[in-house]
């Protein structure tokens, strides 16, 4: 992945921008920096948020409600995002993401015990909300930053995007074992006030070493603009939606309700050993699912199925044949869902990396942060289903029902990818 100097081109906003080599690249490393420490303290705050909450006897859909206002601030904040970048420069988004981070921190930790289901309900729903505003701004801006600093030939631009969403899930897998583990052994609280100091302590250092590169920003910019007019963006948008869903039916509340059903006695000590192996389950899948991610270009050049509707169609069958498996209670069940789910991990992210590498060849660098923030509210919208859809499944019809919702889920992906074209990878 050699650099070399990008001769002076237009930027996201309009006007015309020069982006040395060194200044390019330094700026790639420090938004990525950033990146991966937003995602340690989203993941263990994910972490946190499920296993405090189930503990005090929250059934499976109000664990989901804790994290639909989160998902529905993505929708909203991927939809402005765009413009607010547009408008005020890709800098600006990813301060003001990691600051709502640590405001959101603060807040949870003001969570009373003494108020009622309904009470803690809605304030964390708020807080979560607040949390899923600076997650999306803190991904569209890092997200766009590489459409403008990614060298433009030998294939920098998908390398370059999947070294950075690659790392940031590895990173986000080790929030989630870092979650479980504080809260074993530091409490509630005290793992919320943790982490926000230590994001405070990032904050500071990327705001002081942030170089030039990244565009300021333009006044004029539309609101309209955010909606896309090219039809592969919108395509590409739709079979994200359902991907995601696919995702999310069993990610965030039916697989580790179900592992906490089989590793938990009941006792404090039993509970503390079910939060530090579903924790190491969640961080290991993430991190593995980060690590595909991040070999995504050389692992798709050597598969038969490189398509975005091909990849999604073979993963369909992955989580209908687990759902048969669990449904007949197949013998050494629980080692057979860990294997088949680390599976579909390692595809899931060929297919997750192949769309967000699509999304940039298909935008163009004067609509970068426009479309970008357009595809992540459907990414979001995916994860908005995905969520309702886990609780409302789990308490239906267990993890059973969560595999055949996520294997539907897949078929639709594949169906609309289908519009796409199928671009070279190289």
């Amino acid at each position: 992945m050699g650099l070399r100097e990008p001769p002076c081109r237009r930027g996201a906003y309009g006007g015309r921008r020069s982006v040395s080599r060194r200044a390019g690249f330094a700026a790639y490393l420090v938004v990525t920096a950033a990146y991966w420490a937003f995602m340690l303290t989203d993941g263990a705050l994910r972490m946190l948020v499920l296993l405090h909450f189930h503990t005090l006897g929250f059934s499976p859909v109000q664990l989901a409600y804790l994290f639909v206002l989160y998902e529905i601030a993505g929708v909203v904040t991927n939809l402005c995002a765009g413009w607010l970048a547009a408008r005020f420069g890709l800098t600006r988004t990813l301060y003001a993401g990691l600051e709502l981070q640590i405001i959101a921190l603060l807040a949870l930790a003001q969570l009373d015990p003494s108020w009622s289901v309904a009470g803690s309900v809605i304030f964390v729903m708020c807080v979560q909300g607040l949390s899923g505003v600076a997650k999306d701004l803190a991904k569209m801006s890092s997200k766009s930053a590489v459409k403008l600093l990614a060298p433009s030939k030998d294939g920098a631009l998908f390398k370059w995007v999947a070294v950075l969403t690659g790392s940031k899930n590895a990173v986000k897998g080790l929030g989630f074992l870092l979650g479980a583990a504080l809260l074993a052994v530091l409490g509630f609280k005290g793992a919320v006030f943790v982490m926000a100091s230590v994001l405070t302590v990032i904050l500071a250092l990327v705001m002081l070493r942030m170089p030039d590169g990244l565009p300021k920003g333009m006044k004029g910019v539309k609101f309209s603009a955010v909606f896309s007019k090219n039809v592969d963006v919108n395509w590409l948008s739709l079979a994200r939606v359902f991907l995601f869903a696919a995702r999310d039916v069993w990610f965030v509340v039916g697989i580790p309700i179900y592992f906490y059903s089989v590793w938990s006695d009941g006792t404090e000590a039993g509970n503390k050993a079910a939060f530090f192996m579903i924790g190491s389950f969640m961080a290991l899948w993430v991190i593995s699912y980060g690590v595909v991610q991040g070999f995504a270009p050389k692992l798709l050049s050597k598969l038969p199925v490189q398509s975005a509707s091909g990849l999604a169609a073979s993963l369909a069958i992955l989580p209908l044949a687990l759902a048969l498996l669990v449904w007949f209670e197949a013998s050494g069940l629980t080692l057979l869902v860990v294997l088949g789910l680390f599976l579909f991990g390692a595809l899931f992210a060929l297919n997750s990396a192949l769309h967000s590498y699509l999304i940039l060849r298909f935008t163009t660098a004067e609509r970068v942060t426009l479309d970008v923030g357009f595809y992540y509210m459907a990414n979001a919208a995916g994860r908005l289903i995905g969520t309702v859809l886990s609780g409302v499944s789990y308490q239906l019809g267990g993890l059973t029902l969560c595999l055949f919702v996520a294997g539907f889920m897949l078929a639709i992906s594949a169906l609309v990818a289908r519009r796409l074209p199928v671009v070279d990878l190289s």
